[in-house]
Parts: structure tokens; C-alpha cells; sequence
């Protein structure tokens, strides 16, 4: 319990091997009752196998799973309080939509004046009204993942996990069902556990996303958070788009901290959380729309750079402006903002609030590697 918020599924230490193969690493997660959270992260990071693990199908090897404060590590899928949606519906083609949506219930031998009222009841809530005959050769790729949904929320389970359902959607259909999925949770106030790999959609939908990376939590935040407060230079470069620039810490005053760049001095505020040394490397980052440019030198920056190219997206602007070092930064503008005309020769800044500056790696490397050399432990 973390204030008035109840942990519904709780993740404690918990590895994953195939093998050799170390695909989860030592992760610790509280869900709450409620919330919908995304598990975010490219191919290869363990955000399915996790949620494979919540829902019973894969063992952990080591660590605790637990729902509703219960161990669930020697239940089996359909003992747990957990109902799953895949992408791929795993509807069945023989029986028609009443039937696939009321299989849980019969399954359970419920009565059938129940079944008829709840299975109805699940029709009105995905709107798929009059569809109860239909067989799913017979229905959309949209309305195929609404029985999928329904026949997983028919059972009332505390948590719905949900592995990348809306993969196999069209982009137009994907936005529009991600509304509906998200105004769904909300009316049910379900907790969802929602796997993606699409950025997008895990902001418009979530409460909290977890980033994953390498079989790690990189980063748990809100989208607002992951988005304007990134952690670590994957989530900084993983969410949208982000111009990421190596530096060393020169100096500070207050909050604010000299930045020394090959391309240039810069300035930047650091986060109340975090304190640099002096000659500290870290990365700066900056997103494309609180880029800011100049003709004239502003003081305290020396970035200059030569607008290469623009790119229209619509009521977008997007300028490709590459600076000494080679680097070529992002610069984005609403259609009806100043833009930097191709072949200008402009000034980079921008406000001290809106660069994120985070520790790096490279600095970790650099002090092992002096310790080592100076005989140190």
C-alpha cells in the first residue's frame, strides 16, 4: 500500500533464465488496484515474458509473484485472478460470438439464464449489439479484439493482461481502439496490465509506464514523467524523438551547471534529486520542440549549426541542423512559428528548464578505469 493505493499485483526480485539466457533481471513492481500500466520496451527486453509470469504461463526463476497479497507462484493460469488478450484474439473459428464469449462461463458450468444476461451484458459494453451469431471470419480486425476483450472481462478478473492486442490493427482502427480500451478501463476501473512496443501508445494510454531495457525496469514513471524527466539515456532516446548531447560538468552555480561540449559551453539546471561533480561526464538532453535558435550568439551557449534540410508533417516543421561536431539536431515548429530557413547559419540555446541532464555510464567506465591505473580498488 503506497498511500491511499493498493498493490494488486506486487513483483518481488523476480529473475527470469532460459538457460543461460538472462532475460529478466532482479525486478521489483507494485501494480495498483485500478491503474492501467503499459510495460514498454523494444523486441527483446522481457516485458511478454513478465507478463507471461503474472498470468501463469511462464515460471519465474526466482523471486515472488504476488496478486491480492496472495503467492500465486504454484497456481495455475486459470487459478489466478487474471484474465489474458493477446494480439492474435485466439478466438474460436467454429463457434459464433455468443459462444466464444460465454465459453468461460460454461466452462464453469454457470447457469445459462446468467451466462445469457452477462454474455449480453459484455455485448453492450464492446457495442458489438446484434453481432451475437456472427462467426469471427464474419468481423473486422476491431471488432475481433472486442470479443477477445469481452470473453476475458465476462469472468470479472481483477487484473486484465493484455500482450500487444492492437499489433495486428491498422493505424486509423489502432488509435480509435485505444481510446475505446482506455474509456473502457476507466468505466470498469479494472487493473490493466498492457504490453507494447509502440511509444505513442503508451502515452495516450497509461497511468504509469514501466521501460524496460536489457531484462531491466530502466524507468517508472508517469507518461509526463518518462517524457519530460527521462532517466537514462535509452528512455531519453526511446520515448519520441531527443537531441542527446555528450558533455562534462565544468562548474555551478546554485542549480545552475556550466556544460563543456566539443561543439561548445552550454548551460543547464540540475533536478533537485541529483547533484554532479565538477569534470562529471554526463549526457544533456533536449526534445526538438524546446529546441531554441538565434542569429545572434546567445550567453552562456556555443553551439552553432547549419539548417540542412525540413521535413513537413503536416502542421509540424521539422529542421535537421547539423553542428561542428557532425551531429545532426532536430528542431521542431508549429507551421505558423519562426523557422529557420535551409542553409542558415544559426545559434543554439535553450531554456535551462528544458534540458534533462542525467548521469553516464561513460563516467562510471572513466573512474574504474583511473582506479585501476592508480592502483585502487
Amino acid at each position: 500500500m503506497t498511500g491511499d493505493k493498493k498493490a494488486i499485483v506486487t513483483i518481488k526480485n523476480v529473475n527470469k533464465k532460459y538457460g543461460e539466457n538472462h532475460v529478466v533481471h532482479d525486478l521489483s513492481l507494485d501494480i495498483y488496484e485500478g491503474e492501467f500500466l503499459t510495460m514498454l520496451g523494444p523486441s527483446g527486453c522481457g516485458k511478454t515474458t513478465l507478463l507471461r509470469m503474472i498470468g501463469g504461463f511462464e515460471e519465474a526463476t526466482s523471486g515472488q509473484i504476488l496478486i491480492e497479497g496472495e503467492n500465486v507462484e504454484d497456481k495455475e493460469p486459470f487459478e489466478r485472478n487474471v484474465n489474458t488478450v493477446f494480439q492474435s484474439y485466439a478466438l474460436f473459428p467454429h463457434l459464433n460470438i455468443y459462444n466464444n464469449i460465454a465459453y468461460g462461463l460454461k466452462m464453469k458450468k454457470v447457469a445459462k439464464a446468467e451466462i445469457k444476461d452477462r454474455v449480453q451484458a459484455m455485448l453492450e459494453l464492446v457495442q458489438l449489439n446484434g453481432y451475437d451469431k456472427r462467426f469471427p471470419t464474419q468481423l473486422s480486425g476491431g471488432q475481433k479484439q472486442r470479443v477477445a476483450i469481452a470473453r476475458a472481462l465476462i469472468n470479472n478478473p481483477k487484473v486484465l493482461l493484455l500482450d500487444e492486442p492492437l499489433g495486428a490493427l491498422d493505424l486509423k482502427l489502432r488509435k480509435e481502439m485505444q481510446l475505446e480500451l482506455k474509456n473502457l478501463q476507466k468505466k470498469l476501473g479494472i487493473t490493466f496490465i498492457y504490453v507494447t512496443h509502440d511509444q505513442e501508445e503508451a502515452l495516450t494510454m497509461s497511468d504509469r509506464i514501466a521501460i524496460m531495457y536489457q531484462g531491466y525496469l530502466d524507468q517508472l514513471d508517469t507518461p509526463e514523467g518518462i517524457y519530460e524527466k527521462p532517466k537514462t539515456k535509452f528512455v531519453a532516446d526511446f520515448i519520441g524523438e531527443s537531441n542527446i548531447f555528450d558533455a562534462t560538468v565544468k562548474a555551478g552555480t546554485n542549480d545552475t551547471v556550466i556544460l563543456s561540449m566539443e561543439v561548445g559551453s552550454a548551460l543547464g539546471k540540475a533536478s533537485s534529486d541529483m547533484t554532479f561533480e565538477e569534470s562529471e561526464m554526463v549526457y544533456a538532453c533536449v526534445r526538438p520542440e524546446k529546441l531554441k535558435f538565434s542569429k545572434q550568439p546567445v550567453e552562456g551557449f556555443g553551439i552553432k549549426g547549419v539548417v540542412k534540410e525540413q521535413i513537413y508533417v503536416g502542421n509540424i516543421i521539422k529542421s535537421n541542423i547539423v553542428i561542428e561536431s557532425g551531429q545532426t539536431l532536430k528542431l521542431s515548429r508549429m507551421d505558423m512559428d519562426e523557422i529557420p530557413k535551409v542553409g542558415q547559419v544559426i545559434n543554439i540555446y535553450w531554456d535551462l528548464e528544458d534540458v534533462v541532464i542525467m548521469k553516464s555510464s561513460a563516467h562510471i567506465i572513466h573512474n574504474v578505469i583511473e582506479n585501476v591505473n592508480l592502483g585502487g580498488v
